[in-house]
């Protein structure tokens, strides 16, 4: 219980006052101690790991493989865990999924205990868990989106790509969003993978869907949408566009679409891309083979039978949200024209003076994520929006660590995150090595387990994810799809008999 932990004459070490066998699984030596396996920190160290998602569990990866008795809790405010692999990766790509066999064979490791449904910051503060703990890793990724800071952003139609992509990937948040698909023309604000994806899942026939793990819902919402045209605008060009080759390809080839692109928009870009490096030079020319060179007689036929578009719009910077005439939603969007200040890195838009108005019924704005502060406890930087920190070393908080995008920020794919978490866990076990970390046994998920029993918070752990996991799969055997995802928290806690 919380009340038998105490702390060390120096503040730092915390013991337990009462020798309690079954929160400890350890026995105690003839001198009284509780054993090798809690002995020093050397042999058991206790770490913790705020979020699920990629960074998290790569991180508790790196840790347990390169020490053979690490012990690793990972906390996650969510029931399920796998963060953005489960709720960002666009239904149509199962494959990016498969990272998640990886981190259930982590979960499974008798060194590794899952908690779902705790909020750190909330439930549990994050001092609470360094008392606990020889170290803790943030690992919670970027919850919020940039807000686009014009007039009318806040009018009905207007979205955040972010609650867009929660709504159809089950997100229980975002669950209630009924975005209206009712209007001809869509507007996505940004030019980077998650714009591509959205438009993607806009203009895909609803049948090329149904067999992926996509929410009934917002597969009910897609089959009615109305939406014939998605156009994507970036404030700078084409040289700058932050989506990758295959997501592009794929809406170059996506069925029953067809690309609009203005050829003007790639002049004199032919002699600059030589210099790119390989990738962003292959984006480049198809790019360019997609805006100016005349399609073959396939594809001719292909896009002439074309129901639907789409299309990217570059210098283009959004400036007002339109209403409509009564005044009670969006109806179009009013764009700066910009041009390009500066070179390389430090290209910047700049406004011309000149505007153009865009009719559309939806606006979805993607121009990045956004790190949330967790706990007033840990230093945090508001433009950034990232934990300050060196090599993941939290600054001046020793034994706080952080990986992922709060490390940072929001950029890359899994395989960076991957990386990033690696080294992370690489400086924490340096430093542990070094002695660097707390000495001393720590209580670790014992004592934050007594502390969120008497505050009335029920803990979810793998087993119950596996359960969650089994109904979710039979649910979606009845209508041919891998899943179909439990959206509403209470549901889940009642499945699990809470």
């Amino acid at each position: 219980a919380p009340d038998n932990w105490r702390k060390g004459e120096d503040g730092g070490e915390v013991y337990c006052v009462t020798y309690c066998p079954e929160v400890l699984g350890a026995e105690p030596s003839e001198e009284g101690d509780f054993g090798q396996h809690f002995s020093t920190q050397e042999q058991t160290p206790q770490i913790c790991v705020v979020g699920s998602g990629p960074a998290g569990f790569y991180t508790a990866q790196h840790l347990l493989k390169h020490h053979s008795r690490a012990h690793v809790d990972i906390y996650e405010k969510q029931l399920v865990p796998f963060g953005l692999v489960r709720f960002g990766v666009a239904p149509d790509h199962p494959e990016v999924k498969n990272v998640i066999n990886t981190f259930t064979q982590t979960a499974r490791s008798d060194r590794c205990a899952f908690y779902g449904n705790v909020e750190v910051g909330r439930d549990v503060t994050v001092q609470e868990l360094r008392d606990a703990y020889h170290a803790v890793v943030l690992s919670y990724g970027a919850e919020d989106h940039q807000a686009l800071d014009i007039p009318g952003e806040e009018l009905p139609g207007v979205f955040s790509a972010r609650a867009f992509v929660g709504w159809y990937n089950g997100l229980p948040e975002n669950r209630e969003l009924a975005p209206d698909l009712s209007c001809d023309t869509a507007v996505i604000l940004g030019q980077g993978n998650v714009a591509l994806d959205v438009a993607r899942i806009l203009l895909t026939p609803p049948d090329h869907l149904e067999k992926t793990d996509i929410t009934e819902a917002a597969l009910g919402a897609l089959r009615q949408s109305r939406v014939k045209t998605v156009w994507i605008v970036g404030r700078r060009g084409p040289l700058q566009v932050a989506f990758t080759i295959k997501e592009l390809r794929e809406m170059i080839q996506l069925p029953g679409t067809r690309p609009m692109l203005d050829p003007a928009d790639f002049l004199g870009l032919q002699d600059r891309i030589k210099e790119a490096a390989r990738p962003r030079k292959r984006l480049m020319e198809l790019l360019l083979r997609t805006a100016t060179e005349k399609p073959g007689v396939e594809e001719a036929a292909r896009r002439a039978s074309a129901s639907r578009a789409w299309g990217l719009r570059f210098f283009r910077s959004p400036q007002q949200v339109l209403p409509s005439p009564d005044g009670r939603r969006a109806a179009g969007i009013r764009l700066a024209v910009t041009r390009l200040e500066g070179i390389g890195e430090a290209t910047r838009a700049v406004p011309t003076g000149d505007v153009e108005d865009l009719p559309c019924g939806l606006v979805l704005s993607s121009i990045g994520y956004k790190s949330r502060p967790i706990d007033p406890s840990v230093p945090f930087d508001p433009k950034l929006g990232v934990v300050p920190n060196m090599e993941g070393r939290v600054v001046d908080v020793p034994g706080l660590y952080c990986s992922g995008w709060v490390k940072r920020g929001p950029t890359g794919v899994i395989t960076t995150t991957m990386t990033d978490s690696f080294l992370t866990g690489q400086i924490l076990l340096q430093d542990l090595k070094a002695g660097h970390l707390p000495s001393g046994p720590r209580p670790g998920s014992a004592f934050i387990k007594a502390l969120l029993d008497s505050r009335g918070v029920w803990p979810v752990s793998f087993s119950d994810w596996e359960k969650l996991d089994a109904e979710e799969v039979s649910r979606g055997q009845a209508s041919g799809k891998p899943r179909e995802k439990l959206l509403d928290p209470q549901e889940m806690l009642r499945l699990l008999g809470h």
